[in-house]
């Protein structure tokens, strides 16, 4: 036992490359220790996260009142909601929580909590809050419309009609998390809800508790003792490893059980050892491009169509990404539903010229791309920067942490700008609602979708996308989408460039790892290794 703490310990203070020994390592039986890519957490307070990594790490920490099983994603079911109903009129939602359930620290779950967290997430306001005060809820009404009228009943009251599902999938994002509310209370400093306290500590009832996070180092999560379903391991150490050739050697080494990151080199190399095994999922996320339209050139459309033609789409997945990404050129990746399989789009530099000589730049013009330092982002970056330089468009490549990319496309400071995407529920709504929907443009908007943050807003296609949520037949509103999809293709900032392949590599003796179609789908407690 003291060699196994040993072991923990060295993993948060080690350096990202731990030395190599002559004889091959064996992380501890009850600690699952994984290298993945984590520059992209910003913090760990479930109302706040908005990051992949960070909603991956909180949703093993929290639980919702509903959520979705990977094996069925499309069904809601409850997770400390034993039962709800919903009103005639859609607009009151009621939920009966579970007997029986505590935090991690030991205090009952009640509606008080509930009523609690969802009032803090709406009232906070942090970047996901969205996702429940586009149904009406804020911190002027919160009061009012989110009551616990005993001690396992909570009610929601939202502002208009809406299809429940709809709502139902946006309670199972990680917003909707429950947080413990004497914990948070015990902890907020003025009235911060406990914001300041929580990015760094944890609050919850789901399997694991947070340990540590060291930002771009590590993460330490320990299995909560209070979870009435088992947990298989008592600790899960991620480390920050960003280089994918990197994670493979401390795989092989023994360093770690699984590795997150991998590319098809790498992967090509474990597909004949039978010391390793490769799971792989379909995700519900994106690779995309984006553009500013604050910036002259790339406001105008012809520019926007373009730079369409100005990538190579197909090189891109054949000799980057041929194993974790497929090409998929619409917001609504594969699975959805109304997703389309439309590729209009293919690398045609003498369009790309043409339609450049139309918008009056026959000599192309100098634009900066930012993006995420690690592969296979930077592999991309540079592979587009050679086919734009084809058709006369100079690209300054601006990369940096994750992190730091996303902040500059929140303040609306990129020129263009490459990121991953996942949705937040699975709903079409989700990434419709953030590629397309813009209604206030103004630097104080509200919902500042990525469509807002690419000062972009077409006032005919924002109609569009409020009546295809309140849409109730599923047929009518798949075709809504569809044809969404085909004029954001047409008209929008955006290159939808992949679609991505989630891919685990580990250790033959590892199963069990849950992999769902969004970040917030990732579980850890059913791993085991033999």
């Amino acid at each position: 036992m003291i060699r196994r703490r040993t072991f923990a310990s060295s993993l948060l203070a080690a350096p990202a490359i731990w030395p190599l020994r002559d004889a091959l390592a064996q992380t501890p039986r009850d600690t699952l220790v994984m290298a993945a890519q984590l520059d992209d957490i910003i913090s760990l307070d479930p109302h706040e996260s908005f990051e992949f990594k960070g909603n991956e790490t909180t949703t093993n920490i929290y639980e919702k009142l509903l959520t979705t099983h990977n094996t069925a994603p499309d069904k809601i079911v409850g997770e400390l909601a034993e039962s709800w109903e919903v009103s005639s009129d859609s607009l009151t939602h009621t939920f009966r929580l579970k007997t029986g359930r505590k935090f991690a620290s030991g205090n009952p779950i009640t509606a008080k909590d509930a009523e609690y967290s969802l009032r803090r997430a709406v009232t906070l306001n942090k970047t996901p809050a969205f996702i429940l005060t586009q149904f009406g809820l804020n911190a002027q009404n919160a009061t009012q419309m989110i009551r616990a009228t005993d001690e396992r009943t909570v009610v929601i009251t939202i502002g208009e009609p809406i299809s429940p599902s709809f709502f139902h999938y946006c309670l199972s994002a990680n917003v909707g998390a429950i947080v413990d509310s004497k914990i948070v209370e015990a902890n907020k400093q003025g009235d911060d809800w406990g914001n300041g306290w929580l990015k760094t500590h944890s609050a919850g009832s789901g399997p694991y508790t947070l340990r540590a996070w060291r930002a771009s180092e590590t993460v330490t999560l320990e299995a909560n003792p209070h979870y009435p379903g088992k947990v298989q391991n008592r600790r899960v150490v991620t480390r920050h490893v960003a280089e994918p050739a990197s994670q493979l050697l401390l795989l092989q080494r023994g360093d770690v059980d699984i590795a997150r990151n991998l590319g098809p080199d790498q992967l090509k190399s474990l597909a004949s050892d039978s010391a390793y095994k490769v799971q792989r999922s379909r995700k519900a996320a994106v690779i995309y491009m984006c553009m500013n339209q604050r910036h002259p050139e790339l406001a105008k459309p012809k520019v926007r169509e373009a730079l369409k033609f100005a990538i190579d789409y197909d090189a891109i997945q054949r000799n980057i990404v041929s194993t974790t990404y497929d090409v998929h050129q619409a917001f609504l990746p594969l699975g959805f539903l109304g997703a389309i399989d439309d590729k209009p789009f293919r690398f045609d530099p003498a369009r790309a010229k043409a339609l450049l000589a139309e918008a009056g730049l026959p000599n192309g013009f100098t634009v900066t791309l930012d993006y995420s330092h690690i592969q296979p982002w930077a592999d991309i970056a540079q592979a587009i920067q050679a086919t734009f330089a084809q058709v006369g468009v100079k690209l300054t490549l601006q990369p940096g942490e994750q992190r730091q990319v996303i902040t500059r496309m929140r303040a609306r400071q990129h020129e263009m700008l490459m990121l991953y995407w996942s949705p937040d529920y699975m709903d079409p709504h989700s990434n419709t609602e953030a590629f397309v929907s813009n209604p206030d443009n103004s630097d104080n908007a509200r919902a500042k979708t990525l469509a807002w943050r690419n000062s972009w807003s077409v006032p005919e296609l924002n109609a569009k996308v409020a009546a295809a949520v309140r849409e109730r037949d599923a047929e009518k509103r798949a075709e809504m989408y569809i044809e969404l999809q085909r004029e954001h293709q047409r008209s929008s900032p955006f290159m939808i460039l992949l679609q991505a392949i989630e891919v685990a590599a580990m250790r033959a003796s590892v199963s069990g790892l849950d992999i769902g179609p969004i970040n917030d789908r990732i579980y850890y407690r059913e791993t085991t290794k033999t």
